[in-house]
C-alpha cells in the first residue's frame, strides 16, 4: 500500500501515473491523458517538485523522478520526504 504525506491529495498518485505511463508532461498534458483538469495539475506539480517526486524539466514540463518511481512501486514513504526549498 502507498504511503502518503499529510500534504498529497489523491490526484497527485494519478498525476504521477500519468508520468510514469507517458513521459514528461505538462498540465495540460496531465488532462489531455484523463488526470485531473490543467489548472489542478498545474498547482499540484510544483508542490510534488519541492519534495522530489517530480522534477520541473522546463516551464511547465515535468518527469518524474526516481523517488517518485518508488512512491508509486511502494518502496518509498512520501511522509519522509522533506521540502526542497529552491523547487518550482
Amino acid at each position: 500500500m502507498r504511503q502518503p504525506a499529510d500534504w498529497m491529495v489523491p490526484s497527485d498518485d494519478r498525476i504521477l501515473e500519468l508520468l510514469r505511463e507517458e513521459g514528461n508532461l505538462t498540465p495540460q498534458a496531465v488532462e489531455d491523458f484523463g488526470g485531473p483538469v490543467a489548472g489542478h495539475a498545474s498547482d499540484r506539480l510544483p508542490v510534488l517538485a519541492q519534495y522530489g517526486l517530480v522534477t520541473k524539466i522546463s516551464r511547465g514540463l515535468y518527469r518524474i523522478t526516481d523517488s517518485g518511481e518508488a512512491y508509486l512501486d511502494e518502496n518509498l514513504d512520501a511522509s519522509e520526504l522533506e521540502s526542497v526549498a529552491d523547487s518550482e
